[in-house]
Order: C-alpha cells, then structure tokens, then sequence
C-alpha cells in the first residue's frame, strides 16, 4: 500500500509540473475550494471588522494612529525585505493638499541605499499605494514632490465619527490592560511654605494624573512630603521650650515659617540647643511617644496650611512621606549590601551605578540615611507593593540627575526592566518674575503661595467688573467666575508653557483674553455654549438631532472644524507618550480660533433683523458647536480648569 501511495503523490507531482498534460488531482481542487472559503471568510471578517471600527464603538478613533496601521501594512507589503520600515503619519499642514501626509517613501529609499540597492522614492510611494488595503477612511491619495503621498478623507467617515462623539459622548479610545500608575507630585516640606517650584509641580502633575485617570488607568497621586530628617530635632526642642505644656494644650502656632526660623536661628548659635535638638532627632527616630506626639502636632499645622492650597486649585492627592518609608530603607539597603554593590567611602556606603556621573550615598558616615536611601526605598516599595507599570516623578529639573542615578540602581539590582515598566523623571524649568529673574517678593524672600492664589482673585475680580460682569451675573455666579478666572489662568499659564522651559509669571499676561490664554478659552468656550440657549433649543432637541441629522462637512470651514475636533485622540496619545502637556493647551486654542473661523463663515441660526426672532436654526451647525463644547470642556477636565455656565 505504501508504495501505490508514493506512485499516487508522484504521479501528482508529476501533473502539477505539467498541469496541461493531466486534469487536476481531487485532493489538489479540495485545497483550491478550500482556498477560496478561506478567503471569502477572511473577507467577511475584514469587512465586519471595518463596520465595528465605524458603528459599534463607542469611543473616538485616533485617526492618525488607524491611518498608521493602513500604511504600516502597505509599506511592509511594498517592501517586505526592509527590516523595521519607517512609518510617519502627520496631519497636513496645507489642507489645499489634503489631509494626511504620508512621508515614509523618502526615508525607506535612504535605507534601501544603504544597503546598495538603487530605489526612487516616488516609485516606492506608488508601490505603497498599490498595497493600501480596503478600508474605510480613505477617499484618496496622491503622490507629491519627491515622494509625499497625500491622504483625502472621506467627508462620510469623518461626519459618522462626528455623530458618534455626540451620542456617546467624549470617550477614551479602548485599554489594551488597565495598568498602574503612580505619579509623586508636589511634595512640599513640612514646617516650611510651599513656594512656586511646589506650584509648578501640583498642577503638571495634577493634569498628568487627570488625563491617565480619564484614559482608564489605575491611578495613584502620591504626595512625597518631606516629613522626616534632622530638622524635627530643632523643631521638637523649641516646642518644647516655647510650649512646655504642648502634650496636654494644642500649641498655637500660627506661623511655622517663623517657628522654624526661630528655632533655625537657635541651632545656629546656641550649642546647649543644638546638643539637645540632635538627641531629639535620635529620640524621635526611637519613636518615644511623646516625641512622635509633638512631631504629629508639627506636622499637622503644615498639612492644614497645604490643605488650603490644594481646596483652591482642586487637588486630591494622598500623603505618603518620607517617614512611611523608614523601615524601608534598612531592608533596601541590606539588599544592595548582599548583592555586593556596596563600597566604603570614609566611613559613607556607597553604590555606584553603571555609566553614571555620580554614586549614590545610601548610608551617612554617621549611620543616617540620606534622600537617596529613601528615594530608592519608595521606588522599591512602588515597584513590588504597588505593582506599578507606570511611575513619574514630578519635580524640578535640578532633580534630573538624582533621579537618572536612582533608577539605574534599581536596574542594575533587577528591580525593574526599562523595556516593561516605564519610570520616568517628569522634570521642569523655575519660575520667574517678569524681571526674568527667580520668582521672588520685593524683599527678596520666597511668594508664599497664599498669598499668590489670593492675589488672582483679587485680580480676577477687578478683571471681571471691568467688563461689567457684576451688572449682570448673580453674586454666586461672579464668585464662581471669580475662582474659574482665577485659578483657572494660574494652571493654563503653567501647562501652556512646554514643562521643560523656565516660564515668566504674570498676572496682566495670564488674565489677557486675547492670545492662547484661559481668560480667552474660558471666555470662548461660555459664548459656544450659550449659541443653542439664545436660539431657545433645548438638550433634549440636540439629543435628538445628533441621532437623527448627519453632519454634512461641505463648507471648507465645517470640514476644517471637523477634523479639528476629531484629533483629540491623537492629542491625548502624543501626551501619553512624552508626557508635555502645553500640547493639549495648543490643541484648545486651535480648535476655539477654528471654531471661531467656521462661526464667523457659517450662519448657525438666522434672526430677523427687525425683530430680533429666530427664524432658521441649522442643525448640523449646532451639532458642530456642540461637539466642539463638548472636546473643549473634556480638554478643560483634564487641564484642571473648571468652566462656568455664565461669564
């Protein structure tokens, strides 16, 4: 039988060598037949695919990013043998010539060179296009200049993604894993103000943690407070003296600045005191009862003094300092002692991290731990307790170095890999006072950051009665205006100011309404909303609408609004990735001056010029404004600010 069976596949290999000659083996159509099934499924299944990606998804398409996987299938098809093809998807900068830009071909005919083989980039832009699978966004393409290949949109697509948005809603695009991030923010120092630089870093980080929580991560907003070190000792010692009775009466201290400059001033210049303030350290650090009581008590006063700050700008967030971490830091430098990473440097432990300018001192000559033993310890504890995929540390950039040296060590001892969880120093630049020299009082001493916040409301007041707002708002509605306007342009003027840089603080350049500023977005985004009241349509008849009319996109000024609006998505991502938020604010006043264009372009609602009444409303229009409204406010969200109905 073996052999019929090898005289019967020969026989078959015979005739598929010379398929004229014999008619085809049954087995051979079986595999034809089934060929084609396959096929024909493959293609149901492509087409349903398409039809989910268009109707059952409820959150919003990052356009650019399903652009990128149309051409990154085409361009791996026009050129299978390059390894890891270049893929650049941008908007379009001259919408005359669409709106997309594909600029992979110059770069693939760079790489082909280099590997001797003779490309033109034109030719391999024509080669891509050929290989664009069926899809369900592309009206056309076009080759430009050397090898540009320009998108067209189709208008049916974007006015379906349109529609979407204002049924469902501004909704993130789908997780892959919901992962755990852990961003440490603010951390201002106990029985000290928290000045600028912890202004800086409260709202950058509050707006991170804003837009990870609205894209569906787990989030942790850690408050990493200087609340443990030498400085108790003094502090403790001076309570002591001033307040004999503090463990039976509250001590009143109102003013701990002055608290610790007094006891400063002490441990400066009187010996018996600072004697005594170090056996206070080692009291405290042996946690004596009554000791912790009066480090609480200190404590407490500073908190109720950053409590303030945070009710005024809106920030929730969890304090864990540097004390909860204490046990720690034994256990996170015996690992590094075991591991045999540690040197003696008189009398100091060190480690040294590969490739870094700097070792780290995980142990003081006189047995103390230092920043960098807790900073490892809480990195550690984040990493195995917490199970974080994500950590940022936002700080100054004069931390960047400190930071660079402390995750290498946690990578060199194995306690993270780079390539699986992302831990990342979100640094930025100081702030400056319009003399464009370190933000400081007329005296020279650092603007406690009170009396900055009060300063916007008192500014923002006088901002709002010039324009007559009091004549016609409620007095509750000036208030609320009055702390939108305020607090809203102390955040904007920081996040629209890419983090990196210095930023020069001013009051007159934040309260503008002209110009990329909350004043003018604020402003904008209130006259958008008020576009269906004054025509007397209702939220149930836009509801309806949106269900009911298509959002025609025939104007040049609708469409541009309409692609403005849907690259919200890719904002959102192009943030995830290097986590510069100025690029959201950019995004904002784009879309507000955009808007602006298509208003001023395009009727929304026709009045009689005698009587002032409505005479057409057109619909589609009001959809436009009211999925701009509805971006503006979700960007507003995650930036912090907090519009107002009436302004």
């Amino acid at each position: 039988r073996k052999e019929q069976e090898i005289q019967r596949l020969s026989a078959e290999v015979q005739s598929l060598k010379n398929p004229q000659s014999l008619s085809p083996s049954p087995r051979l159509e079986e595999l034809r037949e089934e060929n084609a099934r396959l096929k024909y499924r493959l293609n149901i299944l492509k087409r349903s695919l398409e039809e989910e990606r268009t109707h059952c998804t409820k959150s919003m398409m990052n356009i650019n990013q399903r652009l990128q996987e149309i051409f990154g299938e085409a361009i791996r098809a026009s050129c299978p043998d390059l390894d890891n093809p270049p893929l650049a998807v941008t908007p379009n900068q001259q919408p005359k010539f669409g709106d997309y830009q594909c600029n992979s071909a110059m770069a693939m005919a760079q790489m082909l060179k280099t590997q001797g083989v003779k490309a033109n980039p034109r030719e391999i832009a024509q080669k891509i296009i050929q290989n664009l699978p069926d899809n369900e966004l592309i009206q056309k393409t076009e080759i430009a200049g050397p090898g540009f290949i320009n998108i067209h949109l189709k208008r049916m697509f974007v006015s379906k993604l349109l529609t979407n948005l204002l049924i469902n809603g501004v909704q993130p695009p789908p997780l892959a894993s919901r992962k755990k991030v852990v961003v440490d923010f603010s951390s201002p120092n106990i029985a000290k103000e928290m000045h600028v630089g912890h202004l800086r870093s409260t709202i950058i980080g509050d707006s991170m943690c804003r837009l990870f929580e609205f894209l569906g991560y787990d989030v942790l907003r850690l408050n990493h407070v200087g609340d443990w070190g030498t400085q108790f000792g003094m502090l403790i010692a001076h309570l002591q003296d001033k307040f004999p009775d503090y463990l039976t009466v509250s001590p009143p201290i109102g003013d701990l600045q002055a608290f610790y400059k007094e006891s400063k001033k002490r441990f400066d210049e009187e010996e018996d005191f600072k004697r005594r303030a170090y056996q206070c350290v080692v009291r405290l650090q042996s946690k004596e009862p009554d000791f912790i009581k009066a480090w609480n008590l200190i404590c407490d006063v500073s908190r109720k003094e950053f409590q303030k700050v945070y009710d005024c700008l809106d920030i929730q967030i969890i304090e864990r300092g540097e004390s909860y971490y204490q046990d720690m830091m034994t256990e996170a430098v015996k690992e590094f002692e075991e591991r045999g990473l540690v040197q003696q440097d008189e009398g100091r432990k060190i480690v040294f991290a590969p490739g870094q300018p700097i070792p780290l001192t995980v142990v003081k000559s006189d047995g103390g731990y230092t920043y960098d033993t807790s900073d490892l310890a809480a990195l550690r504890q984040r990493l195995f307790e917490e199970k974080a995929d994500v950590i940022i540390y936002v700080t100054d950039s004069g931390q960047g170095t400190h930071f660079q040296v402390v995750f290498a060590a946690a990578q060199m001892i194995g306690w993270y890999d780079p390539q699986v969880t992302r831990v990342e120093h979100a640094g930025f630049g100081v702030v400056l006072g319009e003399d464009k020299k370190k933000f400081k009082t007329r005296s020279g001493d650092t603007v406690r950051l009170m009396d900055l916040l009060e300063e916007g409301l008192k500014r923002s007041m006088d901002k709002l009665k010039d324009k007559e707002r009091d004549k016609v708002l409620t007095p509750e509605e000036l208030i609320k205006a009055q702390r939108a306007v305020a607090f809203g342009c102390i955040k904007y003027a920081d996040l629209s100011h890419n983090r990196i840089n210095d930023y020069v603080f001013s009051f007159d350049k934040m309260l503008d309404d002209r110009g990329n500023t909350a004043a003018y977005l604020l402003y904008a985004f209130t006259r958008i909303r008020s576009i269906a009241r004054l025509a007397n349509i209702d939220e149930a008849t836009l509801r309806k609408a949106a269900e009911t009319t298509e959002v025609l996109l025939d104007h040049e000024k609708e469409w541009k609004l309409g692609k403005c609006i849907l690259r919200f998505p890719e904002i959102l991502q192009k943030i995830l990735d290097d986590l510069l938020l100025h690029t959201l604010c950019d995004y904002l006043y784009e879309l507000a001056t955009t808007f602006t264009e298509f208003y001023d372009n395009c009727y929304c609602v026709e009045k009689d010029r005698q009587t002032g009444e409505v005479v057409k409303v057109n619909m589609w229009r009001m959809l436009l404004c009211e999925a701009t409204a509805a971006i503006m406010a979700k960007g507003f969200d995650i930036l912090g600010l907090k519009p107002v109905q009436r302004m």
